[in-house]
């Protein structure tokens, strides 16, 4: 875990920025001694949204499956798929 006080952002955006890209992990930025912001790279952000988004697609999937709700067996969708494909194939 990266912290720095509010002062470094404030005085050393640059060594902020780059020690947040070198590391791709979240830096705590503290003011008086307590926490008040995260700051980390654009990189590092749009990979936890993916990450984020994916957990929440395959919590709902876990849902669907659990609950029998809007499923289908492996083996029907590899024929659904097929279907399609050969139908854009032929014609």
């Amino acid at each position: 875990m990266i912290i720095k006080p509010s002062t470094s952002l404030r005085y050393d955006y640059n060594s902020i920025s780059q020690i947040a890209r070198e590391k791709a992990e979240p830096i705590y930025i503290t003011k008086n001694g307590e926490d008040d912001l995260v700051v980390m790279s654009i990189e590092a952000f749009q990979k936890r949204e993916a990450l984020l988004d994916l957990k929440e697609k395959l919590f709902l999937a876990e849902e669907q499956c659990l609950s029998k709700e809007n499923t289908i067996s492996l083996d029907d969708a590899y024929n659904r798929l097929k279907e399609k494909i050969n139908g854009k194939i032929q014609g």
